[in-house]
């Protein structure tokens, strides 16, 4: 496979009906998808079962889905545990010392 260039790239672009690129007011317009909503899709979760498995308040998630709040810098870390490695977080939550 041969690399293209810069300019092969754009024209490659410009070209591709299905790779139009956005206007700055289409951009700006454009509906946004949070982190959060992406993730928890990607792990094919509701926003209950999410909330639940993760220790997540359901009203908190909410407000962080719909762009009402931002998670802060502690909810941030936990957030990139569960996406590194949901399945290890989830089993983590699960340990109940003796």
């Amino acid at each position: 496979m041969r690399p293209m260039t810069e300019e092969e790239v754009l024209t490659a672009a410009l070209t591709d009906p299905d790779a139009i690129p956005m206007t700055e007011a289409q951009i700006r317009n454009a509906r946004r998808v949070s982190r959060v909503k992406t993730m928890r899709r990607a792990l094919q979760l509701t926003q209950e079962e999410f909330s639940e498995r993760y220790h997540i308040p359901l009203g908190t998630l909410r407000d962080w889905e719909q762009g009402r709040t931002e998670p802060d810098q502690t909810a941030q870390a936990y957030l990139k545990a569960i996406a590194g490695n949901p399945e290890a977080v989830y089993q983590a939550l699960q340990f109940k010392p003796q």
